[in-house]
């Protein structure tokens, strides 16, 4: 019973990542997993393990965020199996996607990391995305490791403007 439930969890996580156009990230599929009383965080750890190691998802970390998007070989492993869903969990995975696209996309949309270069300074390093699409990158050197990660704090809520700023004086 166990290995069918398994089984179910990674067809679930494959089935999120494929009805999205965008990454999602460790703390929001397990979110719903453990809002919704699926299963528990350590299962659920489990599952994306066992879904990286058949490189059904991928994973990209910016930030101490772990980003997951499907692979070809997981659109096909559903392709497959997904028929092996009930329509209720698939409710439940509807209804949380549509209730929360949008914050779970500017999560993901906006990000900012930082790391030392070979200068010795620190690169912050910012991004917007929409999607898979590119909307604004940039890298800033700073002096300092706290200009680094307060800036990175501060790109999340500073994003919008900035890039509203940047395409207003260069369209000028």
């Amino acid at each position: 019973m166990a290995s069918e439930s398994i089984t179910l969890y990674k067809l679930m996580v494959l089935y999120m990542l494929k009805r999205v156009n965008f990454p999602l990230t460790n703390a929001q599929m397990s979110e719903f997993f453990l809002d919704k009383d699926y299963t528990d965080y350590f299962t659920f750890q489990e599952v994306l393990n066992d879904l990286l190691e058949a490189n059904l998802i991928s994973m990209e970390t910016v930030r101490n965020a772990s980003r997951y998007e499907i692979t070809r070989e997981g659109v096909e492993t559903l392709g497959f199996f997904g028929s092996k869903l009930s329509a209720a969990v698939t409710a439940d995975m509807e209804s949380f996607l549509k209730e929360n696209k949008f914050k779970l996309r500017s999560e993901v949309g906006v990000t900012a990391d930082y790391y030392k270069s070979t200068t010795q300074e620190y690169v912050v390093h910012c991004e917007v995305r929409e999607g898979r699409s590119m909307l604004v990158e940039l890298n800033l050197a700073v002096p300092d490791e706290e200009q680094a990660r307060s800036m990175c704090g501060r790109w999340q809520g500073a994003s919008q403007e900035i890039y509203a700023y940047v395409m207003k004086k260069l369209m000028a």
